[in-house]
């Protein structure tokens, strides 16, 4: 069930960027008068699931989910129309236009998928405001390094202060920020005493492909509920006592408390805790598993202070155009990874299988509609890139022949359109043959 949601998340979300990114292609042609000859949503070879015509279009649902298009009079694209191509230009087809109209409708679906992205941040900073847990106040107590953190440098209860001079306010946005911005060195603060850590070389390609939680944040252990048949419930612990201590061992956190116990397992231990002020020794029998049975406060705004703006209307929309541009530049930074020999980012590239996994388990709206404007970023992106069969492809000729004041001919741009068409099907079958051989590792 929870692939099914994953996948309707991500035919929904693929289906609104695909309508939304043709239809800037078609609203700008409509606008030049260039006729419009198919709007199509997924690709239709040999049949469709349904399509009508209306005004001169037809508009219909193909069956293949690899994107969607637009057919354009006296334009060389995927349809790779030779015939038509032959005849001589009527004045409403694509080709009898201006150069300057050409390269406003290549740029439509690139330029409604940035508006997308923009709209759905507005939207979304109106509706929900923006809430995240600062760096600051995960400082209170430090985080908790996985092994990947810890293999670099990092230490439970490291407190960390900047990456490179800068400080990221949002803490669970200082793994990207270390990515991205291809950190050298962190500043922190360890048992009370600033200190710099400086990342091992090879960081940045471990990063890049590490899947799990960089860091956590630690947690003090108040008992907020117990498990069935709980051996500290017997023993006479209650809800509110703050676990601080195994066997005389000062054990102030959470996660530190649960590795320990775990070594005395059908042991008996003392677990000393805090109530009202109180410290209180306790004697539990462990069971078979090292667990005491109980649960730590889940309630982050009982631990920490959340940060929480709203937003008016009008407010969001600077912040949503700052959160649109943000994002461009991030994506850029990701694709500059992407082709670094030294990263190897490109081993990390996936398809449909790994798109499809970044959309919560359980319908989320929040979620979807971020990570929705994300792809909307994304999309725009790489259809600008200058190659031939993408948007970018079609703009570069564009422009060579505003700069050159002559066309590329025919011929050529047919030639460029197979090699584009060759060029994306090899990265489409890469990028999910990735997805299959990670699913046997």
């Amino acid at each position: 069930m929870e692939i099914i949601i994953q996948v309707i998340q991500l035919l929904l979300s693929l289906s609104i960027l695909v309508v939304v990114h043709e239809f800037g292609h078609f609203a700008a042609a409509k606008i030049f008068k260039t006729r419009v000859e198919k709007f199509y949503l997924f690709f239709n070879p040999w049949f469709s699931i349904f399509k009508f015509t209306y005004r001169g279009t037809e508009y219909g649902m193909g069956w293949l989910p690899l994107g969607g298009y637009v057919k354009i009079s006296g334009m060389i694209d995927e349809s790779m129309d030779k015939e038509a191509m032959k005849l001589p230009p009527k004045p409403w087809e694509f080709r009898s236009k201006p150069a300057y109209q050409r390269l406003i409708i290549m740029l439509g679906g690139v330029i409604m998928n940035v508006v997308l992205a923009f709209v759905i941040y507005i939207s979304m900073l109106t509706y929900w405001g923006d809430e995240f847990l600062s760096t600051k106040e995960v400082n209170k107590y430090g985080i908790r390094p996985d092994s990947l953190a810890m293999e670099m440098g990092f230490q439970p209860g490291d407190k960390i202060i900047t990456l490179d001079g800068l400080y990221v306010e949002d803490f669970s946005k200082i793994p990207m920020n270390l990515v991205l911005n291809e950190v050298k060195t962190v500043d922190i603060i360890r048992d009370n005493v600033p200190a710099t850590l400086t990342l091992p070389e090879g960081s940045l390609n471990k990063l890049i492909n590490h899947k799990s939680p960089l860091f956590t944040f630690r947690i003090p252990f108040i008992v907020d509920r117990f498990s069935k048949e709980s051996p500290a419930e017997k023993s006479g612990m209650q809800i509110g006592d703050t676990i601080i201590g195994l066997n005389n061992e000062i054990l102030l956190y959470y996660n530190d408390f649960r590795d320990k116990v775990q070594t005395h397992k059908n042991e008996m231990v003392t677990v000393t805790v805090i109530r009202d002020a109180d410290s209180i020794d306790i004697p539990i029998q462990l069971d078979e598993e090292g667990l005491i049975g109980v649960y730590p406060m889940g309630n982050l705004n009982k631990l920490f202070t959340v940060s929480k703006k709203e937003y008016t209307f009008g407010e969001a929309i600077p912040a949503g155009f700052s959160r649109t541009i943000s994002g461009i530049d991030n994506y850029l930074k990701q694709l500059k990874l992407l082709f670094s020999p030294e990263v190897k980012a490109y081993e990390g590239v996936g398809g449909f299988i790994t798109i499809g996994s970044i959309f919560p388990k359980q319908w989320h709206w929040e979620s979807f509609w971020r990570l929705t404007a994300f792809l909307s970023i994304m999309l725009a992106i790489l259809n600008v890139l200058p190659i031939p069969a993408l948007d970018g492809g079609h703009v570069l000729f564009l422009l060579y022949e505003i700069i050159a004041r002559r066309k590329p001919s025919d011929k050529f741009l047919e030639y460029a359109q197979v090699v584009g068409m060759i060029l994306l099907f090899s990265l489409l079958i890469f990028a999910n043959g990735n997805d299959i051989m990670k699913l046997f590792n």
